[in-house]
């Protein structure tokens, strides 16, 4: 793998998690080939610090600005005022982390709709794609994603995790599909293992998560259950494989799309 070869859509480096080690982390990623990460904006504060992070990393380190459905209660109208600022820097690349989740309704589903209709609205004043999250609330997810369907420009479903039929509606949107470790998994995530080769090659993204959901066959099993940018590759490596595709093929088409959706300045 050379350095420039993998981009990871999804970590999310300002989590506490981090705290003791963040530089070593971005520089174990460089050094396993993950020469861009692309840091989760899950709320105001988060995605502000996300952007500092950024300045301090100039194109090596981008990132979204949002709030995540479950902070939806927060969001205010200084808190659009703010994000509405922060999407006007170079190093914001798309509005989220932003969608429905229904299955913890860490706040009311009311709170997250509106929420998620003025990210749509942010997106299409700022003419940049949505990083997307849905949980166990599809089918709303996906008539307001219809609504504005005109207005988008590019979304990418985060970590997506959901069957056949939410792939395919997905598709129809013109949405890229980021993956992650889940397909590691071989308790859960068998049917997304399977539904990958499905994926158009042009709407394939890659991403870990970080620090959440560590691919469970790693080997050597590393002593810490935290996941890190640093195992994209072996993200790849699954999904290649999945595919019945050349892992460098698949991580220079990954790295087509990621500029196409993104635009990395």
């Amino acid at each position: 793998m050379h350095a420039s070869d993998l981009t990871d859509i999804g970590v999310n480096l300002t989590d506490s998690a981090f705290d003791a080690d963040r530089e070593a982390v971005i520089a174990d990623a460089v050094t396993a080939g993950v020469a861009r990460l692309l840091i989760t904006g899950t709320n105001v504060d988060d995605s502000e610090q996300a952007l500092s992070l950024c300045q301090q990393h100039p194109g090596q380190l981008f990132c979204t600005a949002g709030v995540h459905p479950h902070y939806s209660k927060t969001f205010t109208s200084e808190g659009r005022a703010t994000l509405t600022a922060l999407l006007k820097h170079p190093e914001v690349v798309a509005v989220g982390e932003t969608g429905l989740d229904f299955n913890r309704n860490a706040s009311p589903p009311a709170q997250q709709i509106n929420s998620f209709e003025q990210h749509l609205e942010l997106a299409s004043e700022a003419a940049l794609p949505l990083f997307l999250h849905e949980r166990d609330a599809h089918q709303q997810q996906l008539e307001m994603l219809r609504l504005h369907h005109d207005d988008l420009h590019g979304a990418v479903a985060h970590c997506f995790t959901g069957n056949r039929e939410a792939l395919y509606n997905y598709l129809d949107l013109d949405l890229y599909i980021g993956i992650t470790g889940w397909i590691c998994d071989e308790r859960r995530g068998l049917e997304l293992l399977n539904l990958v080769k499905d994926i158009p090659a042009d709407r394939l993204l890659l991403e870990t998560d970080a620090p959440y959901l560590l691919p469970r066959n790693l080997k050597p099993k590393p002593k810490s259950r935290r996941n890190l940018p640093a195992y994209l590759p072996h993200i790849l490596n699954e999904v290649a494989k999945a595919r019945g595709e050349d892992p460098q093929a698949l991580a220079q088409q990954t790295q087509q799309n990621n500029q196409r959706l993104f635009g990395f300045r």
